[in-house]
């Protein structure tokens, strides 16, 4: 078998924070979220056909890519329950969104919205990543993490789900429990998924949470914040502009049927 220095998981480059690459990478993201923001009217007049198959195919892509760093794993012999197994809170969230393309499932949508997008832009912004472009891992990594966002976006803007403050409390208890049941696995294995037994050993927003444990109470403070903050951003205030555009479009055609 040819060697192919791309998919090697020990003689690679080093990721580096802030590089070109990484910027490139968070650009293109940002850039696919506005595009599927502007083209959410023209994607909402599919057929349901056409809009299945749309689902079918993003949720393949997701699934295919954690099957693909399984494969990835056993070729580089590198697989272990200790540090392969899907456990991470993206991976997590991954195989959830992907579930939600296929199920649309109300409940499911509320566990994972605000989990999935602020972990995924944690993960993307401060990458526990080993690996510089143009990496097989590199590319998966910022490929599994754009398409939780594009996944939960998608269903939000395209398929109309809308959230309460109650999907912020959803996706706490989501994590929370993932996280009870992670820990477990984690003491059993002798593992350290979703960093609870101690710090990644990359610079992560972390570091600025204290020692073990405290900085695990410092995520739930962090999470609260994000979950809230998404929820303002992406829907409390749109939803204001809204009924205010409506309310003065109604007034506007109040006058005019006056006159």
């Amino acid at each position: 078998m040819a060697y192919a220095p791309w998919l090697d998981p020990y003689d690679a480059p080093p990721f580096i924070a802030f590089s070109t690459s990484h910027m490139i990478s968070m650009t293109i993201i940002v850039l696919l979220v506005l595009l599927l923001f502007l083209f959410r009217h023209s994607l909402r007049r599919l057929s349901e056909r056409s809009s299945r198959l749309l689902r079918i195919g993003l949720a393949s892509v997701m699934i295919g890519s954690e099957i693909v760093l399984q494969l990835w794993y056993v070729y580089g012999g590198i697989w272990s329950l200790q540090t392969s197994l899907p456990l991470e809170l993206c991976s997590l969230t991954l195989l959830l969104s992907a579930l939600l393309l296929l199920t649309r499932t109300r409940w499911l949508y509320s566990a994972v919205l605000f989990a999935g997008i602020a972990g995924a832009l944690m993960a993307i912004v401060t990458p526990n990543l080993g690996y510089a472009y143009a990496h097989f891992r590199f590319i998966q990594f910022f490929t599994a993490h754009a398409m939780i966002i594009l996944a939960l976006l998608y269903m939000t803007w395209v398929e109309q789900f809308r959230p309460g403050w109650r999907s912020v409390a959803g996706s706490m208890i989501f994590v929370n429990i993932a996280a009870l049941v992670v820990y477990a696995v984690d003491v059993l294995l002798g593992a350290n998924y979703m960093f609870l037994r101690h710090k990644p050993n990359t610079p992560s927003v972390l570091d600025m949470l204290g020692p073990y444990p405290v900085y695990i109470l410092g995520e739930e403070v962090l999470a609260l914040v994000l979950f809230t903050l998404l929820y303002i951003v992406l829907f409390a205030i749109p939803d204001r502009v809204s009924q205010h555009h409506n309310r003065k479009k109604t007034k506007t055609h109040q006058i005019q049927s006056k006159l």
